[in-house]
C-alpha cells in the first residue's frame, strides 16, 4: 500500500494492493461491478472491477456520504433511467 501522500485520483489502482477491495454493489452482473476500499486516511477508492488495475477515483469520507445519501434520496436515479 502506498503513503497516503501518493495516493491520487486516476492513479493504477493495482498500486493500492489488492488486500481491502470490496463489491457492495455486485450481484447478478456477470461479474462487473464497482469495487471499493476505504483507505487508511479515511478516503475511499473505487475501480471497475474487470479493470483492477485501471485507474482509481479516491474520494473524500465527506464526498461518498453525500453520494450515499442522496442515492438513497432517490437523487441519482437519472444515472439508471
Amino acid at each position: 500500500m502506498h503513503n497516503g501522500d501518493h495516493i491520487y485520483n486516476g492513479m493504477r489502482a493495482g498500486d493500492l494492493g489488492t488486500e481491502g477491495w470490496h463489491k457492495p454493489w455486485s450481484g447478478g452482473n456477470g461479474g462487473s461491478c464497482v469495487e471499493a476500499m476505504k483507505l487508511h486516511d479515511g478516503r475511499i477508492a473505487l475501480r471497475q472491477s474487470t479493470d483492477p488495475d485501471g485507474p482509481a477515483l479516491i474520494y473524500t469520507h465527506h464526498e461518498i456520504t453525500m453520494f450515499i445519501q442522496g442515492a438513497k434520496a432517490g437523487q441519482a436515479d437519472f444515472l439508471v433511467s
